[in-house]
């Protein structure tokens, strides 16, 4: 390891102190993982507009039922969104407005850099 500066000690263990466990960076990087595919932030833009069902979203998007569906089930593993259902009808949403933010963060930061 690398000399420490004395001065320098004091900022290494505030860092430490305040940095999150091993496993809750582990599943924040599990998150992000989730979010680097181009056809999931598609899905994950639509629904930051409102509810939609799958037909919808496959009309919206350009694809299979078969495609939408599977991307919708990775991103309900992850927790970003949820559904509920209404007669045969099944819809869905983003999971809370975390999801949201970080989604709106992301483009603010694409659409500035």
């Amino acid at each position: 390891m690398a000399d420490i500066h004395p001065e320098h000690e004091h900022i290494i263990e505030q860092t430490k102190a305040s940095m999150p466990s091993d496993e809750v960076l582990a599943k924040t990087a599990e998150v992000f993982k989730v979010f680097g595919d181009a056809t999931r932030i598609r899905i994950l833009t639509a629904l930051s507009e409102g509810e939609m069902c799958v037909c919808c979203l496959c009309e919206l998007l350009g694809m299979s039922q078969s495609a939408v569906s599977h991307q919708l089930s990775v991103l309900k593993s992850a927790r970003l969104i949820k559904n509920r259902r209404e007669g045969k009808q099944i819809y869905y949403s983003l999971d809370d407005a975390h999801v949201g933010a970080i989604l709106c963060t992301g483009i603010s930061h694409v659409i500035e850099g």
